[in-house]
Protein backbone atom coordinates (compact mmCIF):
# COMPACT_ATOMS: atom_id res chain seq x y z
CA UNK A 1 0.00 0.00 0.00
CA UNK A 2 1.56 3.16 -0.78
CA UNK A 3 2.11 6.17 1.64
CA UNK A 4 0.04 8.84 0.16
CA UNK A 5 -3.16 6.16 -0.12
CA UNK A 6 -2.48 6.25 3.48
CA UNK A 7 -2.76 9.55 4.40
CA UNK A 8 -7.01 9.80 2.94
CA UNK A 9 -8.05 10.29 6.45
CA UNK A 10 -9.88 14.08 5.81
CA UNK A 11 -12.65 14.92 3.94
CA UNK A 12 -11.95 17.49 0.97
CA UNK A 13 -13.94 20.12 0.86
CA UNK A 14 -13.42 20.96 -2.91
CA UNK A 15 -16.64 18.72 -4.58
CA UNK A 16 -14.17 18.73 -8.14
CA UNK A 17 -11.38 16.36 -8.20
CA UNK A 18 -8.83 15.70 -11.13
CA UNK A 19 -9.01 12.69 -13.04
CA UNK A 20 -5.97 10.74 -13.39
CA UNK A 21 -3.50 11.53 -15.42
CA UNK A 22 -4.65 14.85 -16.53
CA UNK A 23 -5.10 17.91 -15.19
CA UNK A 24 -8.50 18.31 -16.40
CA UNK A 25 -10.61 19.29 -13.23
CA UNK A 26 -13.90 16.87 -13.70
CA UNK A 27 -16.99 18.04 -12.10
CA UNK A 28 -20.03 16.29 -11.71
CA UNK A 29 -23.28 16.79 -12.36
CA UNK A 30 -25.79 16.66 -9.46
CA UNK A 31 -27.13 13.93 -10.86
CA UNK A 32 -24.13 11.67 -11.43
CA UNK A 33 -24.01 12.56 -7.66
CA UNK A 34 -26.99 11.43 -6.75
CA UNK A 35 -26.25 7.78 -8.87
CA UNK A 36 -22.90 8.04 -7.11
CA UNK A 37 -24.56 8.18 -3.94
CA UNK A 38 -27.41 6.01 -4.79
CA UNK A 39 -24.82 3.17 -5.51
CA UNK A 40 -22.77 3.87 -1.90
CA UNK A 41 -26.21 3.25 -0.14
CA UNK A 42 -27.30 0.35 -2.14
CA UNK A 43 -23.60 -1.44 -1.28
CA UNK A 44 -24.10 -0.73 2.18
CA UNK A 45 -27.23 -1.77 3.04
CA UNK A 46 -25.87 -4.87 1.60
CA UNK A 47 -23.00 -5.29 3.89
CA UNK A 48 -22.23 -3.46 6.79
CA UNK A 49 -19.92 -2.37 8.10
CA UNK A 50 -17.16 -1.72 5.59
CA UNK A 51 -14.16 0.72 5.30
CA UNK A 52 -13.92 3.95 2.93
CA UNK A 53 -11.58 1.91 1.02
CA UNK A 54 -13.56 -1.00 0.62
CA UNK A 55 -16.50 0.87 -0.76
CA UNK A 56 -14.31 2.79 -3.09
CA UNK A 57 -13.19 -0.42 -4.73
CA UNK A 58 -16.77 -1.15 -5.41
CA UNK A 59 -17.72 2.20 -7.13
CA UNK A 60 -14.39 1.74 -9.18
CA UNK A 61 -16.72 -1.05 -11.01
CA UNK A 62 -17.02 0.21 -14.86
CA UNK A 63 -20.08 -1.58 -15.24
CA UNK A 64 -21.67 1.00 -12.74
CA UNK A 65 -23.69 3.91 -14.12
CA UNK A 66 -21.37 6.15 -12.28
CA UNK A 67 -18.34 4.44 -11.07
CA UNK A 68 -14.81 6.19 -10.01
CA UNK A 69 -11.20 6.56 -11.27
CA UNK A 70 -8.87 4.23 -9.66
CA UNK A 71 -6.93 6.69 -8.89
CA UNK A 72 -6.07 8.95 -5.51
CA UNK A 73 -8.33 11.37 -6.42
CA UNK A 74 -11.45 9.13 -6.68
CA UNK A 75 -10.28 7.66 -3.37
CA UNK A 76 -10.82 10.98 -1.65
CA UNK A 77 -14.30 11.80 -3.40
CA UNK A 78 -16.31 8.62 -2.36
CA UNK A 79 -14.55 9.40 0.89
CA UNK A 80 -16.35 12.99 0.65
CA UNK A 81 -19.27 11.50 -0.45
CA UNK A 82 -19.32 8.62 2.51
CA UNK A 83 -19.30 12.42 4.92
CA UNK A 84 -22.36 13.90 3.62
CA UNK A 85 -23.99 10.64 3.38
CA UNK A 86 -23.65 10.29 6.83
CA UNK A 87 -24.08 13.55 8.34
CA UNK A 88 -27.31 13.72 5.88
CA UNK A 89 -28.69 10.79 8.00
CA UNK A 90 -29.22 8.12 4.70
CA UNK A 91 -26.53 5.91 6.36
CA UNK A 92 -26.11 5.35 10.16
CA UNK A 93 -22.45 6.29 11.23
CA UNK A 94 -21.61 2.38 12.68
CA UNK A 95 -22.12 1.14 8.78
CA UNK A 96 -18.64 2.97 7.77
CA UNK A 97 -15.91 0.82 10.00
CA UNK A 98 -12.68 3.32 11.12
CA UNK A 99 -10.28 2.03 13.34
CA UNK A 100 -7.93 4.34 12.73
CA UNK A 101 -9.21 6.79 15.41
CA UNK A 102 -9.84 5.62 18.84
CA UNK A 103 -10.26 7.26 22.14
CA UNK A 104 -9.12 5.29 25.41
CA UNK A 105 -11.98 5.24 28.13
CA UNK A 106 -12.01 5.05 31.86
CA UNK A 107 -15.00 3.33 33.21
CA UNK A 108 -16.48 3.86 36.51
CA UNK A 109 -19.43 2.22 39.11
CA UNK A 110 -21.62 3.28 41.09
CA UNK A 111 -21.58 0.61 43.18
CA UNK A 112 -20.55 -3.44 43.05
CA UNK A 113 -24.26 -4.35 41.56
CA UNK A 114 -23.79 -1.95 39.02
CA UNK A 115 -20.36 -3.41 37.73
CA UNK A 116 -21.53 -6.94 38.02
CA UNK A 117 -24.60 -6.07 36.09
CA UNK A 118 -22.49 -4.08 33.51
CA UNK A 119 -19.90 -6.96 33.11
CA UNK A 120 -22.96 -9.58 32.40
CA UNK A 121 -23.01 -8.48 28.86
CA UNK A 122 -18.88 -9.34 28.70
CA UNK A 123 -19.27 -12.87 30.02
CA UNK A 124 -17.89 -15.29 27.18
CA UNK A 125 -17.85 -18.67 27.74
CA UNK A 126 -14.73 -20.45 26.51
CA UNK A 127 -15.30 -21.64 22.74
CA UNK A 128 -12.58 -22.60 22.87
CA UNK A 129 -11.97 -24.89 25.55
CA UNK A 130 -12.93 -28.51 23.83
CA UNK A 131 -10.66 -27.50 20.32
CA UNK A 132 -7.72 -29.20 19.49
CA UNK A 133 -6.41 -26.47 18.44
CA UNK A 134 -5.60 -22.53 18.91
CA UNK A 135 -6.56 -19.75 17.04
CA UNK A 136 -5.77 -15.73 16.00
CA UNK A 137 -5.77 -13.25 13.06
CA UNK A 138 -3.00 -10.89 12.11
CA UNK A 139 -4.20 -8.62 8.96
CA UNK A 140 -1.97 -5.38 7.34
CA UNK A 141 -4.18 -2.41 7.99
CA UNK A 142 -6.12 -1.25 10.67
CA UNK A 143 -8.96 -0.81 7.92
CA UNK A 144 -8.96 -4.35 7.59
CA UNK A 145 -9.44 -4.88 11.30
CA UNK A 146 -12.36 -2.69 11.16
CA UNK A 147 -14.28 -4.81 9.24
CA UNK A 148 -13.42 -8.47 10.06
CA UNK A 149 -13.23 -7.31 14.04
CA UNK A 150 -17.11 -8.38 14.78
CA UNK A 151 -15.93 -11.93 13.12
CA UNK A 152 -12.44 -12.28 15.79
CA UNK A 153 -15.60 -11.31 18.48
CA UNK A 154 -18.03 -14.03 17.74
CA UNK A 155 -15.44 -16.37 17.18
CA UNK A 156 -13.00 -15.52 20.49
CA UNK A 157 -9.96 -14.84 18.68
CA UNK A 158 -7.07 -12.04 19.11
CA UNK A 159 -7.14 -9.43 16.29
CA UNK A 160 -3.60 -7.93 15.42
CA UNK A 161 -3.56 -5.10 12.95
CA UNK A 162 0.40 -4.62 12.37
CA UNK A 163 0.02 -1.66 9.75
CA UNK A 164 2.55 -3.16 7.66
CA UNK A 165 5.95 -4.65 8.63
CA UNK A 166 5.11 -5.32 12.65
CA UNK A 167 7.73 -3.75 14.53
CA UNK A 168 9.97 -6.19 16.40
CA UNK A 169 8.04 -4.75 19.84
CA UNK A 170 4.76 -6.26 18.93
CA UNK A 171 5.78 -9.26 17.73
CA UNK A 172 7.57 -9.72 21.08
CA UNK A 173 4.55 -9.22 23.02
CA UNK A 174 2.45 -11.54 20.64
CA UNK A 175 4.58 -14.53 20.84
CA UNK A 176 5.22 -14.19 24.96
CA UNK A 177 1.19 -13.76 25.47
CA UNK A 178 1.18 -17.53 23.99
CA UNK A 179 4.17 -18.46 26.04
CA UNK A 180 2.81 -16.99 29.67
CA UNK A 181 -0.42 -19.17 28.68
CA UNK A 182 1.51 -22.62 28.41
CA UNK A 183 -1.20 -23.56 26.13
CA UNK A 184 0.97 -26.34 23.93
CA UNK A 185 -1.94 -26.81 21.04
CA UNK A 186 -1.38 -26.39 17.81
CA UNK A 187 -1.18 -22.11 17.35
CA UNK A 188 -2.76 -21.90 13.63
CA UNK A 189 -2.63 -17.80 12.70
CA UNK A 190 -4.77 -16.41 9.62
CA UNK A 191 -3.54 -13.96 7.66
CA UNK A 192 -5.04 -10.88 5.83
CA UNK A 193 -2.85 -8.47 3.57
CA UNK A 194 -2.46 -6.84 0.23
CA UNK A 195 -1.15 -8.66 -2.69
CA UNK A 196 1.72 -6.03 -3.42
CA UNK A 197 5.81 -6.37 -3.43
CA UNK A 198 5.88 -5.21 -0.25
CA UNK A 199 2.40 -6.75 0.93
CA UNK A 200 3.61 -9.97 0.24
CA UNK A 201 6.56 -9.87 2.61
CA UNK A 202 5.06 -8.83 5.32
CA UNK A 203 3.29 -11.70 6.26
CA UNK A 204 6.81 -14.00 5.73
CA UNK A 205 8.54 -11.12 7.69
CA UNK A 206 6.15 -11.53 10.53
CA UNK A 207 6.18 -15.20 10.76
CA UNK A 208 9.97 -15.50 10.71
CA UNK A 209 9.66 -12.77 13.79
CA UNK A 210 6.38 -14.91 15.93
CA UNK A 211 8.95 -18.15 15.29
CA UNK A 212 11.72 -16.43 16.83
CA UNK A 213 9.85 -15.44 19.97
CA UNK A 214 7.17 -18.64 20.15
CA UNK A 215 7.79 -21.29 22.90
CA UNK A 216 9.40 -24.41 20.46
CA UNK A 217 7.05 -26.44 21.85
CA UNK A 218 4.11 -24.89 20.21
CA UNK A 219 3.67 -25.62 16.91
CA UNK A 220 2.33 -22.91 14.98
CA UNK A 221 0.75 -22.36 11.51
CA UNK A 222 0.65 -19.35 9.48
CA UNK A 223 -1.66 -19.26 6.64
CA UNK A 224 -2.21 -15.82 4.24
CA UNK A 225 -5.98 -16.59 3.10
CA UNK A 226 -6.38 -13.27 1.64
CA UNK A 227 -5.18 -12.02 -0.89
CA UNK A 228 -3.42 -14.04 -3.52
CA UNK A 229 -3.04 -15.07 -6.80
CA UNK A 230 -6.15 -17.32 -6.63
CA UNK A 231 -8.72 -14.77 -5.48
CA UNK A 232 -7.65 -11.94 -7.59
CA UNK A 233 -8.75 -14.16 -10.67
CA UNK A 234 -11.81 -16.01 -8.50
CA UNK A 235 -13.25 -12.75 -7.63
CA UNK A 236 -12.25 -10.62 -10.45
CA UNK A 237 -10.58 -8.14 -8.10
CA UNK A 238 -9.31 -4.80 -9.02
CA UNK A 239 -5.48 -4.65 -10.31
CA UNK A 240 -2.94 -2.08 -10.29
CA UNK A 241 0.46 -2.38 -12.26
CA UNK A 242 2.84 -3.00 -10.10
CA UNK A 243 5.66 0.38 -9.57
CA UNK A 244 8.64 -0.10 -12.26
CA UNK A 245 11.32 1.44 -9.22
CA UNK A 246 9.82 -1.30 -7.30
CA UNK A 247 12.18 -4.46 -7.35
CA UNK A 248 10.71 -6.68 -4.27
CA UNK A 249 9.05 -9.63 -5.11
CA UNK A 250 9.37 -9.88 -9.04
CA UNK A 251 6.58 -12.54 -9.19
CA UNK A 252 3.84 -9.96 -8.55
CA UNK A 253 3.31 -8.07 -11.54
CA UNK A 254 -0.43 -6.72 -10.58
CA UNK A 255 -0.64 -5.41 -7.31
CA UNK A 256 -3.97 -5.74 -5.32
CA UNK A 257 -4.94 -3.96 -2.10
CA UNK A 258 -6.66 -6.52 0.90
CA UNK A 259 -9.83 -3.74 0.33
CA UNK A 260 -10.63 -4.53 -2.97
CA UNK A 261 -12.27 -8.12 -1.50
CA UNK A 262 -16.03 -7.39 -0.95
CA UNK A 263 -16.04 -7.02 2.87
CA UNK A 264 -18.60 -9.61 3.11
CA UNK A 265 -16.50 -12.00 0.99
CA UNK A 266 -13.94 -11.40 3.13
CA UNK A 267 -15.81 -11.78 6.60
CA UNK A 268 -16.77 -14.99 5.12
CA UNK A 269 -14.09 -16.74 4.55
CA UNK A 270 -11.96 -15.73 7.45
CA UNK A 271 -15.46 -16.99 9.21
CA UNK A 272 -15.19 -20.41 7.66
CA UNK A 273 -11.66 -20.64 7.93
CA UNK A 274 -11.84 -19.93 11.89
CA UNK A 275 -15.01 -22.30 12.13
CA UNK A 276 -12.71 -25.05 10.39
CA UNK A 277 -10.38 -25.42 13.96
CA UNK A 278 -13.58 -25.97 16.01
CA UNK A 279 -15.09 -29.19 16.95
CA UNK A 280 -18.74 -29.23 15.42
CA UNK A 281 -21.42 -27.55 17.45
CA UNK A 282 -19.18 -25.42 19.78
CA UNK A 283 -20.27 -22.07 18.76
CA UNK A 284 -24.26 -23.09 19.60
CA UNK A 285 -23.05 -24.85 22.65
CA UNK A 286 -20.67 -21.90 23.99
CA UNK A 287 -23.48 -18.76 22.80
CA UNK A 288 -26.32 -20.99 25.50
CA UNK A 289 -24.03 -21.26 28.35
CA UNK A 290 -22.87 -17.69 27.29
CA UNK A 291 -26.85 -16.64 28.46
CA UNK A 292 -27.02 -19.08 31.32
CA UNK A 293 -24.16 -17.31 32.68
CA UNK A 294 -25.09 -14.05 32.10
CA UNK A 295 -28.60 -14.87 33.80
CA UNK A 296 -26.83 -16.00 36.71
CA UNK A 297 -24.89 -12.69 36.93
CA UNK A 298 -28.03 -10.03 36.53
CA UNK A 299 -29.58 -12.50 39.42
CA UNK A 300 -26.38 -11.60 41.57
CA UNK A 301 -26.71 -8.25 40.91
CA UNK A 302 -30.85 -7.79 42.07
CA UNK A 303 -29.32 -9.22 44.97
CA UNK A 304 -26.57 -6.99 45.88
CA UNK A 305 -28.70 -4.19 44.90
CA UNK A 306 -31.22 -5.20 47.37
CA UNK A 307 -29.00 -5.95 50.14
CA UNK A 308 -27.36 -2.08 50.35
Amino acid sequence: MSGSMRTFEQPIKDKSFYRAGTLKRIRRTNHQLDQLDNHIVTVLIDDHPQSVRHIFYRMTDPRLPESVEKSDAGYRHVQDRCVKLRRSGRIPYAWIADMSRRGYYVHTYSDASEFISKMAGLYRADLWAGSDHRCEVWCESRSIASVIQRVCTEMAVDLYPCGGFASLSFAHYAAEQHNRMKDYRPLTIFYIGDYDPAGVMIDRSLERELRLHLDSRIDMSFDRIGINEYQIAEFDLPTKPRKKSDTRSQQVISTVEAEAMPAHILRDLLRYSIESLLPEGALHAAKIAEQSEREGLKILAKHLRGAQ
